[in-house]
């Protein structure tokens, strides 16, 4: 049975590299992985990714694709993850983000991430045909 998401995030693509956030905030703070957060009540995911991009960093992003649903937290965050070359702004941190930094696949291991972060990211990029 698939859940219903609960939250959301966006793999900012840009070339071969992906835009990664140190969370500022719990749940995972002070992790590292892609800018994204929860649903407000009646939104829909897609919805919530474009909020959250905009509230974490000031970007807008366009043409979200989706990737894949992640269970974290034990099931309690059904996470809908999503992908996009479609971007624009200057990245503008709110509180809510520590640090951020544009990387590629192969230096992902160098940084503390939430879990199945690699896979979502090896996903992202294939569907831009940037493995």
């Amino acid at each position: 049975m698939t859940r219903i998401p609960n939250a959301a995030s966006v793999a900012l693509i840009d070339g071969d590299r992906v835009l990664l956030i140190q969370r500022g905030h719990a749940p995972y703070y002070g992790m590292w992985t892609l800018p994204g957060g929860r649903l407000e009540p009646a939104e829909e995911p897609e919805a919530c990714a474009i909020r959250e991009i905009k509230e974490e960093l000031g970007l807008n992003c366009f043409g979200l694709r989706p990737i894949r649903l992640l269970y974290l937290a034990n099931g309690r965050f059904t996470l809908q993850v999503f992908a996009t070359e479609a971007f624009e702004g200057e990245i503008v941190a709110s509180d809510e983000v520590t640090d951020h930094r544009w990387v590629r696949l192969n230096e992902i291991g160098q940084f503390r991430t939430t879990e199945g972060l690699v896979d979502v990211v090896k996903r992202a990029f294939a569907i831009f045909d940037r493995t």
